[in-house]
C-alpha cells in the first residue's frame, strides 16, 4: 500500500467513536490499553534489565532493546505490590507503548487479544472513586470479562518528574507572575478529559494563566450535551460567542472521543465557528492526520501546558 493510501485509511477511521484495545493480564484480572500507545510486543529478558537502585517500587530498571534503553515498569508490582521476583510464569511480556513523545516498557503477565470497541461501551470510572486519583480510566465488558482500562500516562508521572503535569504547571505559573492579559479572563472556555490527574493539572494551569470561565467535563458525551444545550441558545438567537469560544478536549475518553466530538462540532452549522484543540498523548503524525480531518483548530501533545496556553492565545487572539 502506497504512502498516499495509507494516509487516506487513516483519515476513514477519524471520528468514528471507536478504538483497539489490547487485552492483557496482571495476574488472572484483564487490562487493557489503547492499542495506539503500542509499538511492540517482546518476551520478558530479565538478563537485558538493568536494576536502578532507588527508583521506587514498581520501576525495575532499564530494559536493553536494539542498542537503546527505555525505562522499565512492572506493572503487577505497582499496581497490586506485590513481589514478583520469584515468579515463574513462562507468558511475561513487556508492552513497549510510546505516548507523550516517549517510549517505555510494561511487564506484564501475558496478553490475550486485540478488541474493537466503541467509546460508548466505555463505562467512566465512579465519580467517589475518581476524586482519588486512579490508575483506571474506565473499564469495558467483553464477554462477561470486566476490563479495566490503564491510565500509563498517570503511572509514568509516578516515576517520572519530567513527565508531571504538576511541573509544567509550575514552569508555566513562574513565567506569568509578572503580567497576565486581562482579556483572558473574558472568554468563555470548555475542557473534556477523562484522567483525574491530568484533568486537575490543566485545570489548574489554566485558571493561574487567567482562563477563569472554564467549565470541565470528564468525558466526551458529557461536554457534548452541554455543547447541545449552548446549540439551541444559538438556535433561539443568541451569538455562540457570547456562550463559548474554545473546546479543549482529550482523544481517549469513555462514552464518545475527542475526534468523534470535534466532529460533532464542526460537521454542527450553529457550532462550526467554535475553536476546538486535541490535547492528547496519542499525537503523533498519524493522529495530526485524523485531527485535520474532523476540523481541529490545533492540537498539541501531553503534557507540553505551556504550549497549550500559547495556542488558545493564539486561537483567541489574545494580545500580550
Amino acid at each position: 500500500m502506497s504512502t498516499q493510501q495509507q494516509k487516506k485509511e487513516i483519515l476513514l477511521e477519524a471520528g468514528t467513536n471507536e478504538m483497539e484495545i489490547i487485552e492483557f493480564y496482571l495476574g488472572t484480572q484483564p487490562f487493557g490499553i489503547n492499542v495506539q500507545k503500542l509499538k511492540e510486543i517482546i518476551p520478558f529478558d530479565r538478563q537485558a534489565v538493568t536494576s536502578i537502585p532507588g527508583c521506587g517500587e514498581g520501576m525495575l530498571g532499564t530494559l536493553l532493546l536494539r542498542g537503546s534503553t527505555i525505562p522499565l515498569i512492572d506493572l503487577k508490582k505497582h499496581l497490586t505490590h506485590k513481589d514478583t521476583s520469584e515468579e515463574s510464569s513462562q507468558r511475561r511480556v513487556v508492552l513497549v507503548c510510546e505516548f507523550n513523545n516517549r517510549t517505555n516498557g510494561f511487564k506484564v503477565d501475558g496478553v490475550n487479544q486485540i478488541h474493537r470497541i466503541s467509546w460508548n461501551d466505555v463505562q467512566p470510572m465512579a465519580s467517589f472513586i475518581d476524586q482519588f486519583h486512579p490508575r483506571f480510566t474506565g473499564s469495558v465488558n467483553i464477554d462477561g470479562r470486566d476490563i479495566l482500562i490503564v491510565d500509563l500516562e498517570h503511572i509514568v508521572t509516578e516515576f517520572d518528574s519530567e513527565a508531571n503535569m504538576d511541573y509544567e504547571v509550575q514552569l508555566h505559573q513562574d513565567s506569568m507572575k509578572e503580567k497576565l492579559p486581562h482579556t483572558r479572563e473574558k472568554m468563555k472556555l470548555m475542557m473534556a478529559e477523562d484522567s483525574s490527574l491530568i484533568r486537575a493539572g490543566i485545570e489548574k494551569v489554566l485558571r493561574g494563566a487567567g482562563y477563569t470561565s472554564l467549565e470541565v467535563f470528564s468525558d466526551g458525551q458529557e461536554c457534548h450535551d452541554r455543547l447541545v444545550e449552548i446549540k439551541q441558545e444559538v438556535v433561539n438567537g443568541a451569538k455562540l460567542t457570547d456562550k463559548l469560544q474554545l473546546l479543549i478536549t482529550d482523544i481517549e475518553m469513555p462514552k464518545m472521543d475527542g475526534l468523534t466530538l470535534c466532529k460533532r462540532v464542526k460537521n454542527d452549522s450553529a457550532l462550526k465557528d467554535l475553536k476546538v484543540i486535541l490535547f492528547s498523548s496519542l499525537i503523533n503524525e498519524q493522529m495530526s492526520y485524523k485531527c485535520d480531518m474532523v476540523g481541529a483548530d490545533g492540537y498539541a501533545t501531553k503534557p507540553q501546558i505551556p504550549y497549550l496556553v500559547e495556542m488558545i492565545d493564539k486561537l483567541l487572539e489574545i494580545e500580550k
